[in-house]
């Protein structure tokens, strides 16, 4: 067995929160107090717990201005190929914490804040593992943690899409990648959720009405988008003429790698309307109206729109995906084309493939491989088959859902009124496609319309994933089963055609974000044990297998998830006014409502753990905390009853005094990524219990895992890895397979078989229909898996010895390597981007003084 760090060992280390050195507490300090007076204009007489907040965030980008400028005049000088992340959505959460981290400042920042008008210091961070959050004040009455609660999360995205997309910027960093992120900035996030009576209800997230202090207006690359219209076709060619114009306005915001003085751009776009728009109107006395109607054209990037799994094509979500891929594509050429090397820059595309690389993550962005097409043939003037060759070298794509409701089909209607040029390139496109397979298969009539671009049946759309597939280099699924699956199933015959085109790239999450900063208790227990490097390799969490029957490891890992379980009890009882037995299992299942998703499955549960209490009050039972959240798409009304459901079980469940504190069941309101940050590292069982083949991977259930929570849950997504990397006796897993639920549907489902002949179920269903919880509502639910998965749940109630469960959370803490976005990202360059990860050295500026120096040479090269 490996033996622990000595404490010289410890002590040689530098902490992965970063030194305390008195210069950079000094530095801190003065650049708190400079920004509180000259940035926010304040005093401490006037100054409210924002302007503080304020402050300190001015404070920490100011340690990133000549980072972050270093990296972009370094990419100018070294020219490497650079990647692109096309992505509508991207779930930033609050930025804060994680920046001082990735920088190596929290800990100084921790004592500058503890120090300003203080009297004293104190060398020590206050999230040290072995004791709780510092109660510890500032003269002003503050402490770190109640400056970082006071940011806004940053909610850009729905769930694991968006979140993915964060993670992967904060691995491109990390990994030293030439990369950019490009989506919208929305001026409303996922709405704000509020549960009244039980009912889920929508508030706007004005999540910029206090400003946003990590992003740069760039009003300099204002570019112009183009919509409606019409094509003329000239000598020259075709010209898209008589269009209306948005401008679209960019916002960077900088994402730092962690310890290695690299510090990427994530580009925003917002919609504004040009000076001269409605003019017409002017002219005729209309200004006001003129004005007004400015908002028409702003509207585009006004608000996220909410996912349920189900596509609706409607025009302002049109706009919105083209907006953001038109508004990147015209930066990205500008950007190859004002490369250093030649004063004249490029004139050439030849190269484009091999310094471009664009990611379309899902099909939102699937209008970039049209629209470049339209830039290389009708502006460039390249002939169609070079544009062609050049744009598939430079796209690939990430598909993420099998569910045949969800993927993008456009009216060619709507696609004719908006995009004229556009549907045009996507006729040429697809007659190209279909004469190659026609020359293949020249009788397969049914294959042509399986592969066809266009659908013809009902109304004409373009179906995008085929769009997406058809231009691009390379396609992925997100876990090994979902990779599978389009590959045999969803997209069978272009994987028949062209089987090197399709990969897997099993999803990851950052350990920065989901480890060091939400768990740095454990983060540290890791360090002690096996030191610091595991934070940019977590694979090397597998030497932890050595400590799996170390008595004191097992005893300090118990620990930190018992004192997270504490401080999320407080954080409950303070927010939602429930008190909960910390003691108790904190049984946690928190995701985007949906069917298949199943939060139904586990409310059965729920209700029959109810029963089983009411029958036999005195029977030996575990403590169970059942805790469940997410949000329902405002349309989505079968997902707003389960949120009924459950919240009306919960209603009974914690106010019968027979219960007691044997079963609480919490819904928690308004789940979010700053949410989660608290939620998961005190979680015992994480429900992972989507129907299998239906979930394409899941980031969620790793973050779990990472976080030392057991997880029951079926052979979906990437819970299928999860078993094989930690074994499948360390978890609990139960239901139907694939194969199965295929036979099953084969077969034909009959619900009655079961609901007849188990009679607890029968109990359960007869409870809920007969109005005992609430309003009975039909939901879809496979009832074969809900026997399964009671009875699973039986036997790890069994199983549940501490010692033995401890000794189950270290195996899988140690085999969550696999799951960092980091050997992701390391995959997508080596195997799809052609760039090597790690291959460019930033050095370090001198902060802050050098960095100024240098800001005006470097604009030009941004």
């Amino acid at each position: 067995m490996a033996t622990p760090l000595t404490d010289q060992e410890k002590r040689k280390q530098i902490s992965i929160r970063g030194i305390v050195g008195v210069e950079n507490v000094a530095e801190l300090k003065k650049g708190f107090n400079r920004h509180l007076h000259f940035t926010l204009v304040k005093d401490r007489n006037i100054a409210t717990p924002r302007d503080y907040y304020f402050a300190l965030a001015h404070t920490v980008r100011d340690h990133l201005v000549g980072r972050w400028i270093r990296t972009q005049q370094f990419y100018y000088e070294a020219d490497p190929k650079r990647v692109y992340y096309l992505s509508l959505e991207f779930y930033m959460g609050r930025t804060l914490q994680n920046t001082m981290i990735n920088l190596g400042l929290q800990n100084a920042c921790d004592e500058a804040i503890y120090q300003v008008k203080g009297r004293g210091t104190r060398l020590h961070s206050h999230r040290s593992h072995n004791q709780q959050p510092s109660v510890h004040k500032t003269h002003l009455g503050l402490d770190m943690e109640d400056l970082e609660e006071m940011e806004e999360d940053a909610g850009l995205g729905n769930g694991g899409l968006g979140r993915l997309a964060a993670c992967f910027l904060d691995s491109m960093a990390t990994l030293g990648l030439a990369a950019y992120g490009y989506g919208i900035r929305y001026e409303y996030g996922i709405f704000n959720q509020k549960i009244r009576d039980g009912w889920q209800v929508e508030e706007a997230d004005d999540w910029l009405r206090h400003g946003n202090p990590w992003e740069k207006a760039r009003p300099e690359y204002m570019l112009p988008v183009h919509f409606y219209g019409r094509v003329e076709e000239t000598k020259e060619g075709s010209k898209w003429v008589d269009t209306q114009v948005v401008l679209a306005m960019p916002y960077d915001t900088p994402i730092p790698g962690y310890m290695n003085n690299t510090v990427n751009t994530m580009r925003l776009w917002s919609a504004r309307a040009p000076n001269d728009f409605n003019l017409r109107d002017f002219n005729v006395g209309d200004y006001i109206q003129a004005v007004l109607d400015r908002n028409l054209a702003e509207n585009i990037s006004r608000v996220l729109y909410p996912n349920d799994n189900f596509f609706e094509g409607k025009e302002l979500r049109l706009k919105q995906e083209y907006f953001v891929v038109a508004a990147t594509l015209q930066d990205i050429i500008r950007r190859f084309k004002t490369t250093k090397k030649g004063t004249a820059g490029r004139t050439s595309f030849e190269s484009f493939p091999d310094k471009v690389a664009i990611q379309l993550n899902d099909t939102h962005p699937a209008m970039a491989i049209p629209e470049l097409m339209r830039i290389f043939v009708d502006i460039e003037k390249l002939d169609w088959d070079t544009a062609w060759d050049l744009t598939k070298r430079t796209f690939a794509y990430t598909n993420h859902t099998v569910l045949p409701e969800a993927l993008e089909r456009w009216p060619v209607e709507l696609l004719e009124t908006l995009l004229p040029r556009h549907l045009q390139i996507i006729y040429q496109i697809n007659q190209n496609h279909l004469d190659r397979i026609a020359a293949l298969f020249p009788e397969d009539m049914d294959k042509l319309r399986r592969m066809s671009l266009i659908e013809e049946d009902g109304c004409k759309r373009v179906n995008m994933a085929h769009l997406c597939i058809v231009g691009s280099h390379a396609v992925n699924g997100v876990a090994e089963i979902h990779s599978n699956i389009i590959k045999t199933d969803v997209f069978r015959d272009f994987s028949e055609l062209e089987p090197e085109k399709f990969q897997n790239k099993t999803n990851g999450i950052t350990p920065r974000r989901w480890l060091l900063l939400c768990n740095p208790g454990l983060a540290e227990l890791i360090a002690e044990v096996i030191g610091e490097d595991y934070v940019k390799e977590l694979s090397q969490l597998e030497k932890l297998n050595d400590f799996v029957d170390d008595a004191a490891f097992i005893r300090d890992v118990s620990k930190v998830k018992q004192d997270n379980k504490l401080k999320f009890a407080q954080f409950l009882e303070k927010e939602y006014k429930v008190k909960i037995n910390p003691s108790s299992i904190f049984d946690v299942h928190v995701k985007r409502i949906h069917e298949y998703k199943r939060q139904v499955l586990n409310c059965l549960h729920i209700i029959a753990m109810y029963n089983r209490i009411k029958k036999n009050p005195n029977a030996p039972f575990v403590p169970r905390t059942m805790i469940i959240g997410g949000k329902a798409a405002p349309g989505y009304h079968m997902a707003k009853m389960i949120i009924k459901l459950i919240t009306s079980v919960a209603d009974v469940v914690n106010n019968d005094p027979v219960v007691g504190d044997k079963l609480k069941v919490i819904f928690l309101e308004n789940y979010r990524v700053s949410l989660a940050e608290k939620v998961i590292p005190a979680t015992d069982l994480s429900e992972q219990i989507s129907t299998a083949g239906t979930e394409a991977s899941g980031t969620g259930n790793m973050k779990f895992m990472l976080n030392g929570a057991l997880t029951i849950g079926t052979m979906d997504g990437a819970n299928v890895e999860m078993a094989e990397e930690a074994g499948e006796e360390n978890l609990f897993i139960f239901g139907m397979r694939v194969e199965d639920v295929a036979a099953m549907d084969k077969k034909g489902y009959d619900a009655m078989v079961y609901y007849n002949s188990i009679p607890e179920l029968k109990q359960v269903m007869d409870q809920i229909k007969s109005g005992f919880f609430t309003t009975y509502c039909q939901w879809q639910i496979c009832l074969n898996d809900e026997a399964v998965h009671k009875n699973i749940h039986s036997r790890f109630i069994v199983k549940k010895n501490p010692k033995e469960w401890t000794k189950m959370v270290i195996k899988n803490i140690a085999a969550t390597g696999k799951f960092s976005s980091d050997r992701t990202i390391t995959e997508y360059a080596t195997e799809v981007w052609g760039v090597e990860p790690t291959d460019l050295k930033i050095p370090a500026p001198n902060e802050p003084r050098e960095a100024i120096e240098e800001t005006a040479r470097a604009l030009k090269k941004m």
